[in-house]
């Protein structure tokens, strides 16, 4: 597939007169993952043995810097050993006496921690000795978190203000829109998404790099239909070279939940794509606009996917002036993947297989998983004698991903998946999950829903007969199947939003302890309750219950509203380790007037699920000029000389005469009362503990 897509575009960009003095040479990663599966006896280290592979590249092709799309983690709060790895890894790749030959041009100032004076830019800091600089931005998966006076923090944070690591792209969005959104010149300190540049300058080549974190894909969506979205430029913009990060959906998933390929600002020459696994590395032109995109993809694979079953690299990217080119640069320590699929009754009469017979079935797909594996090891010897090839040492093999997708339409038994991975145990890393069976589902005839009864099958819209499996998978949001799920039931004791909000960050962030803790909190603060109303009859013990959790209810709502609006206020911080952790620091308003549709593009009329609001930064101060810094900063560094003696590069906001496209004010999410359409049950279904078990399986699964 990737190879076809390249075959139909035209020739990648080349610097034709390569000047070494004018040349800036990058780094380019994205989605590193550090973390995943980091208790996976087998690819516990395969993120972290990766990042050092990449660090070495940029050692090994002596890069100016390093330039990361975001999910450097794979978590929002990465453990300790993560954390100490990335630590250790940087001081020992990016620190030394070697010299930065690029010149920092805007205010090292600009970004910096609030209340402290050393520079945003480590090596403009006199303190540090660092030879290689990080460039990041933040992904969905390491975003900020948290609500209160100190605004909200993320692993990047802590890693810039030690030193290691320049974060860029974090920006405070307000908690409303402020203003109609077809105006036609909105102000970005009142609203919208304001992105401050960082300026280098090698020899006579400037380089401008715009990072914009990862935020909501409908705010994203919206920000750039309003024209909202404005990047501070230099007034001589076009002699700039100009690098545009993101880390957002570029596959559509819904109306508004992507980023089409078209809508940025003209004066871009480069965008950096994250957040999209599957290696598209070479530069893509885009129709009717001057940029080009690449897509590095992830580092490690973290779903069975065909995406990532294709090879993975890195990037030198090399810009001289307004030419640039990128070579792709092949990981060596990423493990090996194959992935195929087969449709049982296509080939039983090609293969001679009875469909009937459970033994020849095993035996069929076993020939195939050691087909799949003899490929996957010819792979890596064909790695290993390009890399003897170029002078690097030979890798010891690596247990290769192996994972085969059977159509079991038609065939009436199958041999358990898990037994039978079982059987590659010590040849393959994934000895668990190497056989994945899906069934043709015919479309069902027309019927009534549930009657609404706690024991009926409960109908969500994916069970919509019309969609393959495949288009489930893909489609699913968990907000969705969560909402769906929770309004349905008959809840005693646990409260909808709180569930919800505990469900979606056991999902989205990855916390693996997020229900259970909601849960133990929501059942002793149930049993206070209950307690301080002193002796209760039998009788009358469900209408205290119901009281108490709507009281319960009403505090939870207060508690996330005054977390949302803590650091607007500027008075108090957010109570609670898990309540901060919970505030979601991109989520907006107008987020929640993207979900009033369905994951299928058609409106909806059900209420959508409860949305938080990122609460709104006092405005920051414009940084006073200083003298420009030379690159030196001492210990060693490579003193550059300055166009513009005295003062930093001036930034003005980019202009836009066209007309803006307008778009009708997103509608804030519904809210019903609880109490009007939820009653008691005496006990908790299993059917319904089935279905929710059922839930959260298949949407960590899919939406990790």
């Amino acid at each position: 597939m990737s190879s076809d897509r390249d075959a139909s575009l035209p020739p990648p960009p080349t610097i034709r007169n390569s000047l070494v003095d004018d040349t800036v040479r990058i780094l380019l990663a994205t989605d590193n993952h550090i973390g995943y599966l980091e208790r996976d006896p087998i690819r516990g280290q395969d993120s972290i043995n990766t990042f050092r592979e990449i660090l070495q590249l940029a050692v090994k092709h002596d890069v100016d810097f390093i330039l990361l799309a975001g999910d450097l983690f794979h978590e929002n709060r990465p453990s300790r050993d993560c954390l100490y790895q990335v630590i250790a890894l940087l001081r020992e790749y990016t620190l030394g006496d070697r010299p930065v030959p690029v010149e920092l041009l805007s205010d090292p100032n600009e970004g910096q921690a609030e209340g402290y004076n050393f520079p945003a830019v480590n090596y403009e800091d006199p303190n540090l000795n660092v030879g290689i600089p990080v460039f990041s931005i933040h992904g969905n998966h390491d975003d900020p978190q948290g609500a209160g006076t100190q605004g909200a923090l993320c692993a990047l944070d802590v890693l810039s203000v030690s030193g290691l690591l320049n974060y860029m792209g974090k920006f405070d969005l307000p908690v409303s829109s402020s203003g109609d959104p077809s105006n036609s010149n909105p102000d970005p300190s009142a609203g919208g998404i304001g992105i401050r540049p960082v300026l280098l300058r090698k020899g006579r080549t400037r380089l401008g790099l715009y990072g914009v974190g990862n935020v909501k894909d409908q705010r994203m969506h919206f920000e750039l239909r309003s024209n909202r979205m404005k990047m501070y430029m230099p007034r001589d913009k076009d002699d700039w070279f100009n690098v545009l990060l993101i880390h957002q959906n570029r596959v559509r998933h819904g109306p508004q939940e992507y980023v089409p390929e078209g809508m940025f600002d003209d004066s871009v020459d480069l965008v950096v794509w994250g957040h999209e696994h599957d290696c598209r590395i070479v530069p893509e032109p885009v129709a009717g606009k001057p940029y080009f995109i690449t897509q590095p993809g992830s580092s490690v694979a973290t779903s069975l996917a065909d995406g990532e079953a294709i090879e993975k690299h890195v990037a030198l990217l090399e810009i001289q002036h307004k030419e640039f080119q990128l070579k792709p640069l092949a990981l060596r320590t990423v493990r090996p993947f194959v992935l195929e699929e087969i449709i049982l009754s296509e080939i039983a009469d090609e293969e001679n297989v009875d469909l009937g017979d459970q033994m020849a079935i095993t035996k069929f797909l076993r020939g195939r998983v050691n087909a799949l594996i003899d490929r996957a090891n010819e792979q890596w010897d064909d790695r290993n004698a390009r890399a003897l090839d170029e002078g690097d040492p030979e890798l010891p093999r690596m247990l290769p991903l192996v994972r085969l997708k059977v159509d079991t339409t038609g065939v009436s038994e199958m041999s358990n998946p898990i037994r039978f991975g079982l059987e590659f145990t010590g040849r393959i890393a994934n000895p668990r999950d190497v056989l994945v069976f899906h069934r043709a589902k015919a479309k069902a005839a027309a019927g009534g829903k549930s009657g609404g009864r706690a024991d009926d099958p409960l109908e969500l819209s994916i069970d919509d007969p019309s969609l393959s499996a495949a288009e489930k998978l893909s489609r699913v949001r968990v907000a969705t199947l969560v909402h769906e799920y929770l309004a349905a039931q008959n809840l005693q004791l646990l409260g909808e939003q709180g569930m919800s909000d505990a469900i979606r960050m056991f999902v989205e962030k990855d916390d693996p302890h997020a229900i259970q803790l909601h849960v133990n909190a929501a059942l002793k603060s149930l049993m206070k309750g209950v307690q301080a109303n002193g002796e209760v009859d039998e009788g009358e013990l469900e209408d205290v219950l119901e009281k108490v959790r709507e009281q319960h209810d009403k505090a939870y709502t207060d508690k996330t509203k005054d977390g949302k609006s803590a650091k607007a206020k500027g008075k108090q911080k957010a109570k609670g380790d898990d309540s901060d952790a919970s505030v979601d620091s991109m989520m907006m308003d107008v987020d929640a007037g993207a979900n009033n549709n369905s994951d299928f593009g058609e409106e909806s009329d059900e209420p959508a699920p409860p949305t938080r609001k990122k609460a709104a930064a006092p405005a920051k101060k414009a940084a006073a000029k200083a003298p420009a810094k030379k690159a030196a900063g001492g210990k060693g560094k490579k003193a550059v000389a300055s166009e513009s003696e005295g003062e930093y590069i001036e930034l003005d906001e980019i202009d836009d005469d066209e007309e803006e496209e307008s778009m009708p004010k997103p509608t804030p999410a519904k809210r019903t009362n609880r109490s009007s359409v939820l009653r008691f049950v005496a006990r908790p279904s299993r059917s319904r503990v089935r279905l929710l078990r059922w839930v959260i399986a298949l949407t960590e699964s899919t939406l990790r």
